[in-house]
C-alpha cells in the first residue's frame, strides 16, 4: 500500500509557567501554614499517585524536607487504588519508576493494602483509608487536578481523588468503581466529604500543569478550602491541556501508551474517544481508527487503555503484563479498556490495516496524525491532506519537509 507522506509540525499552546517549582512550594506551603499544623515528632504521611506529573520528585522532595524542618517525621505513602498491580510492593515500584524512593526522598517509603472504615454515606456505603493514613498523625496530599478520563463532575482527578480513590486502596477503589462511571462523580464528594472530617488530612498540593507537561500553578489548600477551590483549579486545567488542532482523522498512530501518560493509558480527552455506557463521546478530534504501537517502560506492562485502540502491534501484545492489567480494570469495572484489539506483526503491517479496513479510493491521501504520546504533542507529524486543510491555521507550524513513513528491518516506524 502506498502510505501518506508526512511532515513534522508543532502545535503552539501556552506557554506560561513557573519559573521555580521549589521556590513556589515553599512559598505555597507557608502562606497555608502547613508548619504551625504540624506538632513535633508527628507522623506525616505525604502521597505519591501513579500519573506521570512534571517536577514531582522536586515537589515531592521539598514537601518532605518542608515538613522536617516543621519538627515532623515524613514517610511516602502510595495512593494509588488498585495500581501497581493491586499489592504494596508493586505501588512501592511504581513510585520508584517516578524517582520517589526510600533514598531520592530521604524518608521510609510505607505501604499496605489494609484500610479501615472512617464512615458511612446516608445510603450505609462505607467510607475507606488507607490505614497508615488514618494512623499517621497528618497526610499531606499531593496531586495534579486535570480532566479525567471516564467522567465529568465537579471533582474530576486531583486531590479529592486521590484521597478517595487513591487511599481507599484496592477496596476502596473497587466499591467507588461498582456503580460504573457515572457514580464517581457522586461518590468522590460524598466520600471526600467524610474523610476530611473523620480523616488526619493537614493539606492538599494542588498541581496544574500546561500543555507542554510544565508546571503551570502550584498551590497548597487547607482541607476547608478543597470543595471550593479545586473545581475552579479543574477549570484552570481543562484550559490549559494538550489537543490536537486538527480535525476529522482517519488514523491516529500513537508510538506508547501507559499509566504514567493517563490513567487509561491514552488519554481520552485528547483522542475523543471514551467507549463507556452512559457517557457521551467527544465530537473532538473525529477520529475513525487508532493504531497504538507500544507500551511505555514506566507502565511495568500495564496496558489499560489498549482497549480504546482499533489495532496493536505484537510487540505490544508481548509487553502486556495481563495480572497487572486486570487488577486494574476490574476495579474499575471498565472492562472493555482491557479487551485485546487486532493484532498485527508489525507497525507497518496495522498502519496499512487500519486504512485498509475504512476503503479509502486513495490511501495515499489518508488524514492521518502521529503522536508520541497523548502528554506530549507539541511536536506531531500530519500527513499532506491535513496539511493541505490546516497549513494557515495559527497555532500550527510546519518544521520539516514531507517525507515517506519509514520503516527499520523490523517493520518498525521510525520516521
Amino acid at each position: 500500500m502506498q502510505l501518506p507522506q508526512m511532515a513534522p509540525v508543532k502545535q503552539h499552546f501556552a506557554s506560561d509557567s513557573l519559573a521555580d517549582v521549589a521556590v513556589e512550594v515553599r512559598l505555597q506551603l507557608a502562606d497555608a501554614g502547613l508548619a504551625d499544623a504540624i506538632a513535633p515528632g508527628a507522623r506525616i504521611a505525604v502521597t505519591g499517585g501513579s500519573r506521570g506529573i512534571a517536577n514531582i520528585p522536586l515537589i515531592t522532595r521539598t514537601v518532605i524536607d518542608y515538613v522536617k524542618e516543621a519538627g515532623g517525621k515524613p514517610f511516602l505513602l502510595p495512593a494509588m487504588g488498585s495500581h501497581g498491580g493491586a499489592t504494596a510492593e508493586g505501588q512501592k515500584q511504581v513510585l520508584a519508576s517516578y524517582g520517589l524512593d526510600a533514598e531520592s526522598m530521604d524518608c521510609p517509603v510505607e505501604a499496605t493494602m489494609d484500610v479501615a472504615e472512617v464512615a458511612q454515606l446516608d445510603d450505609g456505603t462505607p467510607v475507606l483509608l488507607n490505614r497508615l493514613a488514618t494512623e499517621a498523625d497528618g497526610v499531606v496530599l499531593i496531586n495534579r487536578v486535570k480532566p479525567h478520563t471516564s467522567f465529568r463532575g465537579t471533582f474530576e482527578s486531583g486531590l479529592m481523588k486521590m484521597m478517595t480513590i487513591g487511599l481507599g486502596s484496592h477496596k476502596g477503589a473497587t466499591i467507588a468503581h461498582a456503580g460504573g462511571a457515572e457514580s464517581l462523580a457522586r461518590l468522590i464528594p460524598a466520600w471526600g466529604r467524610c474523610i476530611l472530617d473523620k480523616a488526619p488530612i493537614l493539606m492538599g498540593v494542588a498541581l496544574v500543569e500546561n500543555a507542554y507537561e510544565e508546571t503551570l500553578r502550584v498551590e497548597a489548600l487547607q482541607p476547608g478550602q478543597f470543595q471550593s477551590r479545586e473545581p475552579q483549579l479543574l477549570e484552570e486545567a481543562r484550559r490549559s491541556m494538550p489537543r490536537l488542532f486538527v480535525q476529522g482523522i482517519d488514523l491516529l498512530i500513537i508510538e506508547q501508551i501507559g499509566k504514567n501518560i493517563s490513567g487509561t493509558g491514552m488519554d481520552t480527552n485528547v483522542v475523543g474517544r471514551m467507549l463507556l455506557p452512559g457517557v457521551k463521546e467527544p465530537e473532538s478530534p473525529g477520529v475513525a481508527r487508532i493504531v497504538v504501537l507500544d507500551l511505555t517502560d514506566e507502565t511495568h506492562g500495564n496496558a489499560n487503555g489498549v482497549g480504546l485502540a482499533d489495532i496493536i502491534t505484537r510487540r505490544l501484545h508481548e509487553r502486556i503484563d495481563f495480572k497487572s492489567t486486570y487488577a486494574n480494570v476490574f476495579t474499575t469495572t471498565f472492562l472493555n479498556r482491557a479487551y485485546i484489539p487486532v493484532v498485527m506483526a508489525t507497525d507497518r503491517e496495522a498502519i496499512e490495516a487500519a486504512l485498509s479496513v475504512q476503503n479509502l479510493a486513495h490511501p495515499e491521501q489518508a488524514r492521518v496524525v502521529r503522536i508520541k504520546n497523548t502528554l506530549d504533542i507539541g511536536h506531531i507529524h500530519l500527513s499532506a491532506s491535513l496539511l493541505r486543510e490546516f497549513g494557515d491555521h495559527p497555532d500550527l507550524e510546519q518544521t520539516g519537509a514531507l517525507a515517506e513513513m519509514a520503516f527499520d528491518e523490523h517493520g518498525h516506524l521510525y520516521r
